[in-house]
């Protein structure tokens, strides 16, 4: 019988309640990913969570992306609007259920 002092089982994911999601439309190609990512890196900025799929005829795809909500978030994403391959940024809290599903995909033995 398990303990119910233990701790939760390590190997779980959790979705943070609070942070922001992001929602992009971008060109398709080799090293959209690593511009995107980049920005945030170089400006310190952590991704909690990215999920990326092609949209249409697979020339553009659509990318969401988890992140912390602060007050260098609307800096961040006017910068993420002025990448060539970016054509659109957006808020989408409506997402959030899609970063939920993924981690249950992750957690299921």
């Amino acid at each position: 019988m398990p303990n119910q002092l233990e701790t939760p089982n390590k190997d779980c994911l959790s979705v943070p309640a609070r942070g922001a999601i992001l929602r992009l439309r971008v060109r398709n190609h080799f090293g959209v990913m690593t511009h995107v990512c980049s920005l945030f890196s170089r400006r310190a900025f952590n991704l909690d969570a990215i999920i990326c799929l092609p949209i249409g005829d697979s020339m553009e795809s659509a990318v969401l992306l988890m992140v912390n909500e602060n007050q260098r978030l609307d800096q961040l994403i006017r910068q993420l609007a002025k990448l060539e391959d970016v054509l659109e940024v957006n808020r989408a809290p409506e997402f959030r259920s899609a970063f939920e599903s993924m981690a249950q995909c992750f957690t299921q033995s």
